[in-house]
């Protein structure tokens, strides 16, 4: 029987990728994660059909700007074993990859970016990971009662 999808908020600094580029793309790879719980995410624990939150970081304001979906669960992350790339790692071999990737398609962006501080006023939001303090994974899990109290908060504010 077929697990329920998961959810996810995945992190990007606008100014290298925003929701608007992957809009324009369609979808696309989540290349150079290089933290192990991230990665780990990825790898053991994100498939196809999970809902992400597309998630714009160190920006100014930071917060949730639209919602993809996995539509490749992970695998070889080929950044790690390119020299040229600036996501190199030289202990990194095809046989020990050690970095993995998953594709992500568009779903929708929302009307305007839910930021930390709407997060935040949320009480029922209180746990949800983004919000916990030294929490900085680019990858992290989100339950499905916070993903759904997030999409009402986007169409509340539109």
């Amino acid at each position: 029987m077929p697990t329920k999808p998961s959810h996810w908020l995945m992190k990007c600094e606008p100014d290298a990728y925003s929701i608007d580029d992957l809009k324009r793309d369609g979808k696309t790879s989540w290349e150079g994660v290089r933290n192990y719980q991230a990665r780990n995410f990825m790898r053991d624990q994100m498939q196809i059909g999970d809902w992400v939150f597309f998630y714009h970081s160190n920006a100014e304001p930071s917060g949730i700007a639209g919602i993809a979906k996995v539509c490749k669960s992970g695998y070889t992350d080929a950044t790690a074993l390119d020299p040229k790339s600036k996501y190199f790692d030289e202990a990194a071999t095809p046989s020990n990859p050690r970095w993995v990737m998953v594709d992500i398609q568009f779903i929708e962006k929302f009307p305007r970016l839910i930021t930390l501080e709407d997060l935040r006023r949320q009480k029922s939001l209180a746990k949800m990971v983004v919000l916990q303090k030294g929490s900085r994974l680019s990858v992290q899990p989100v339950t499905a009662e916070e993903f759904d109290s997030v999409k009402l908060l986007a169409v509340k504010n539109s």
